[in-house]
């Protein structure tokens, strides 16, 4: 792709860096950023800055966050003795949708996965453990994607916490095998949370 100016180019180039974004469709940004009073681009700009510097992580359940604590985790209305963990920020963001869970959260950060290189110490594995085994929890809900890497930090997860007087449940496969969390529908997502099943059950089943 040839460009008139070097600009434009540069703009481009760090833009098609983002996650389904082309080159193309990159271009279409910066050429609408253009158009734009030059205001809007500077508050744009100003945006993705202030979040990058000042985003924070909830101490207790990783979820991002402008303070220490997270608004869920700082709600005393909701029932801090049971823990819903997800793979990351998107799954709680599609949880909350449902306005099914009054639960917490803990979020992992990613799921193991041999292959790219993630092990159980690089994820937020030890945090949960250390909660369950201080007795701070009644129920441990795994809600992970149906595919092999989300099964086996489940499993791993569940051995980890097995000697310790949880329940440990996993949402209903209402999830197809494979599917991730945020890409499902709210009705069949919540659903999944409601009528979720043993953990030793499911496992067993498979």
């Amino acid at each position: 792709m040839e460009f008139s100016s070097k600009l434009i180019e540069k703009a481009v180039n760090e833009i098609a860096q983002l996650p389904g974004i082309g080159k193309r469709s990159a271009l279409r940004l910066a050429l609408h950023l253009l158009k734009q009073p030059k205001e809007q681009t500077s508050f744009l700009a100003q945006a993705l800055i202030n979040m990058r510097e000042d985003i924070k992580y909830c101490a207790n359940c990783h979820n991002i966050s402008d303070s220490t604590t997270c608004e869920i985790c700082a709600n005393k209305n909701r029932n801090h003795h049971i823990v819903c963990v997800v793979e990351d920020i998107r799954d709680v963001m599609a949880i909350e949708n449902t306005g099914q869970f009054r639960g917490i959260y803990h979020v992992l950060g990613g799921k193991i996965s041999p292959i790219d290189g993630v092990g159980p110490s690089q994820l937020k594995i030890s945090t949960l453990v250390e909660k369950v085994k201080l007795g701070r929890v009644s129920e441990v809900i795994f809600a992970l994607s149906s595919t092999m890497e989300g099964d086996t930090t489940n499993f791993y997860i569940f051995k980890q916490i097995a000697d310790s007087d949880v329940v440990v449940s996993t949402i209903a496969r209402g999830i197809a095998v494979g599917d991730e969390l945020e890409y499902a529908d709210e009705v069949t997502l919540g659903r999944s949370i409601l009528q979720r099943v043993p953990f030793e059950k499911s496992f067993k089943n498979n």
